[in-house]
C-alpha cells in the first residue's frame, strides 16, 4: 500500500555565515545599548564629491569617503564612481573600518577606476566643527566646497583594506593608519521544514523538503582566520602589491585594540605608497611627471641638473663638466664643513657640520680634520649637495659609519647672508660654532651625496631630494658592494634601477626607505641636524623605541 504522510519536522543545524565586522564589545545574542550607541556615533560611510577652497583656479576635486563600512557602502561608492564618469579623482577615507567583504570590494572597484587614495577627513564650507560634514553644506548638483585635514584622520580596522586599492595611497605623520584582527561571526539559525514522506516496503522515504520559517537561535565569534578567510586575504593584499606582513600586524592587536602602524611599516609593507609633506593635503593628485612647479598636486617632480651623459661617475666633479658638455650645474664650490649651532634658542643649543659643495678627491681629508677637530663628539653631518667623486665618497661614508655619526640632507644658511650666497664668509665664525639655521625644504642630496648618505647611523630626511646614477661597467662592483657594507638593498635599487632608462635621476622618499637608503623621516616641525636618536631621544617618526607596531585600544584611537 502507497500512502504518503505530511508533517512538520523542527531540525536545529548551524549554517555558518561569515562576517567581519570591527568590534569593540564582545556580540552576544542581544546587542548591547553600548554598541546601539557606537553604531549611532558612526553612521554608515557616504560619499561626497567636494571641491577645494584652497585654492583659485584649476582647483582639485576628490570624494569624501566618511563612515562605518557596510554591506551596501560598496554600491553607494559604485553610484558615486558613475556619477563622476571617467574621471580620476582621489578617495579621501576617514574611517573606523567594518565589513571586511565590502572594503575588498571597494578596493577594486578604486583599482578598476584607477583612482588614488588618501587619510584625511574633510570639511565642508560653513559647516560647525562638531559637523565637519554637515547636509547644510552639500551641494545638490556639482562638488561641495571644503578643504581636507590629516591631523586626527584615522583608517581603521577594515578601511585600510579600501585604501589599499588605490594606484597610489598616501597620508601624513599627523593622520593615523590602524590594523587588528578580523572577527568572524558564527550565526546559529533553527530552519523549520516541511517534508513529506512516503513508506515503501515499510520504511519512510523522502519526497521533497521546503523551508517554511527560520529563527536566530544564537551567535558566537572568533578571531581565528580559517584557511578560506587567510587565502582571500593574502590574495586580496597580492592583488593590490601589499605585503603579506600586513596580516601579522593585524593578528597581533585583539578586536578591541588597534594597531597603529608606523608611517615607515606602512610605507615598508605598502599600504601607503608615499607621505605627504607639510604643505600638502589629502586630495591633491599625484604629480604627473612634467607637473609644473605651480601646479597643485603632491610629490612634485625635482628639477634635476643637468649632467654629461657618458661621464663615470667616479669622473664627474661638477667642476670639470663644463669643459666635456655645454649642459652645466649650477655654478658650486668643492665641499666645505661648517660646525654650526643653532641661531634661534639659548640655551642647550644644538649643533651640527653642515657638509656643502661638490665632493672632490680632497674631501675626505677636509672631513677627517673636522672629525679630529670635534674629537669623541658624535655630531650629525647635514649633506648638500649635488655629488662628485665616488671614490672620496666611499672613503667619507666609511668614515662617517666608524664615528657612528647621524645624516641628514638640509641647507644651512647663515645669518646676514644673501640667498645666493648662504654661507657667505663673512658671517663664519673665525672661532666655534657659527650660529645659523638648517632646512629640509627645497635641500638635495645627489649623485655620489648619496653614497655618503647612506653610512649614516640613522640616516634621515626630511622633504628633501635624493639622487642616484647608474654606475659603469668599470664601476659596477665596487659600487654594489658598497651598498651591502651599508647595509642597504643593493639587490632591489638594481632591479629599480635597471628597470629605468634614465642615467640619472630622483628616489622617492619611500624608495628611499625601502632601500635601507635612509632609515627614518624627519617630522615638518623638525629640522636636520638638530637631534641625534641616541638613548635618552624622543621617540618619534625620526627615533623609533620599538620596531613594532604600537597597540592601542581602539576607543582611545578614535576620540
Amino acid at each position: 500500500m502507497r500512502f504518503a504522510i505530511s508533517f512538520l519536522v523542527k531540525c536545529l543545524f548551524s549554517r555558518l555565515l561569515l562576517v567581519f565586522l570591527l568590534l569593540t564589545l564582545p556580540i552576544g545574542a542581544v546587542t548591547s545599548q553600548a554598541a546601539e550607541e557606537k553604531k549611532a556615533a558612526h553612521p554608515p560611510m557616504n560619499f561626497i564629491l567636494v571641491r577645494s577652497l584652497l585654492c583659485r583656479e584649476n582647483c582639485p576635486e576628490w570624494i569624501s569617503a566618511e563612515g562605518r563600512i557596510t554591506s551596501d557602502t560598496p554600491a553607494r561608492l559604485r553610484k558615486i564612481l558613475k556619477k563622476i564618469g571617467g574621471r580620476k579623482l582621489p578617495v579621501v577615507f576617514r574611517s573606523e573600518g567594518g565589513d571586511v567583504d565590502a572594503a575588498y570590494a571597494m578596493g577594486r572597484m578604486i583599482r578598476k577606476a584607477g583612482l588614488e587614495t588618501a587619510v584625511g577627513g574633510t570639511r565642508l564650507k560653513g559647516c560647525p566643527v562638531g559637523d565637519t560634514r554637515c547636509e547644510a553644506a552639500i551641494a545638490k548638483d556639482g562638488p561641495s566646497g571644503g578643504y581636507t585635514y590629516s591631523a586626527g584622520a584615522y583608517c581603521f580596522s577594515a578601511c585600510p583594506l579600501a585604501l589599499a586599492g588605490g594606484v597610489s595611497r598616501v597620508s601624513s605623520q599627523w593622520a593615523f593608519i590602524g590594523v587588528h584582527q578580523i572577527t568572524t561571526v558564527y550565526n546559529k539559525v533553527r530552519v523549520s521544514y516541511r517534508i513529506e514522506y512516503k513508506i515503501v516496503n515499510g520504511k519512510k522515504k523522502e519526497i521533497s523538503r521546503k523551508e517554511v520559517g527560520r529563527k536566530v537561535a544564537g551567535q558566537s565569534s572568533s578571531t581565528k582566520l580559517g584557511k578560506k578567510a587567510t587565502a582571500a586575504l593574502t590574495a586580496y593584499l597580492k592583488e593590490m602589491g601589499v605585503s603579506e606582513d600586513v596580516i601579522g600586524l593585524m593578528m597581533s592587536a585583539t578586536p578591541d585594540n588597534i594597531n597603529i602602524v608606523p608611517a615607515m611599516e606602512a610605507l615598508r609593507t605598502g599600504l601607503i605608497t608615499d607621505m605627504l609633506s607639510y604643505n600638502e593635503w589629502p586630495g591633491m593628485p599625484l604629480c604627473a611627471p612634467d607637473a609644473v612647479a605651480e601646479a597643485v598636486c603632491h610629490s612634485h617632480p625635482v628639477a634635476e641638473a643637468p649632467v654629461m651623459a657618458k661621464a663615470p661617475l667616479s669622473q664627474a666633479p661638477v667642476q670639470d663638466a663644463a669643459t666635456e658638455t655645454s649642459e652645466k650645474l649650477p655654478k658650486t664650490q668643492p665641499m666645505d664643513f661648517l660646525l654650526m649651532s643653532n641661531g634661534n634658542c639659548r640655551e642647550e643649543c644644538t649643533q651640527w657640520i653642515s657638509a656643502d659643495g661638490d665632493i672632490t678627491p680632497d674631501t675626505p681629508a677636509r672631513l677627517k680634520a673636522m672629525l679630529t677637530t670635534l674629537g669623541e663628539r658624535k655630531l650629525p653631518i647635514v649633506l648638500q649637495s649635488n655629488g662628485g667623486d665616488m671614490d672620496a665618497a666611499f672613503v667619507m661614508g666609511r668614515m662617517i659609519r666608524a664615528a657612528g655619526l647621524e645624516t641628514s640632507i638640509g641647507r644651512t644658511q647663515l645669518p646676514n647672508c644673501p640667498k645666493l650666497d648662504p654661507r657667505c664668509k663673512a658671517s663664519i665664525a673665525k672661532s666655534g660654532p657659527t650660529e645659523g639655521e638648517v632646512f629640509a625644504g627645497r635641500a638635495y642630496c645627489l649623485s655620489s651625496c648619496t653614497l655618503v648618505l647612506m653610512s649614516g647611523t640613522p640616516r634621515i630626511v626630511g622633504y628633501s631630494s635624493i639622487g642616484l646614477v647608474r654606475p659603469t661597467t668599470a664601476e659596477y662592483t665596487r659600487f654594489f658592494a658598497y651598498f651591502d657594507e651599508m647595509g642597504v638593498s643593493a639587490e632591489t635599487y638594481e632591479t629599480m634601477m635597471f628597470a629605468t632608462s634614465i642615467e640619472r635621476g630622483t628616489i622617492l622618499r619611500s624608495q628611499a626607505l625601502k632601500f635601507g637608503i635612509v632609515n627614518g623621516i624627519i617630522p615638518y616641525d623638525e629640522k636636520p641636524g638638530l637631534h641625534v636618536c641616541g638613548p635618552e631621544a624622543k621617540e618619534s617618526l625620526r627615533c623609533p623605541r620599538k620596531a613594532e607596531a604600537e597597540t592601542v585600544p581602539v576607543a582611545a584611537s578614535v576620540n
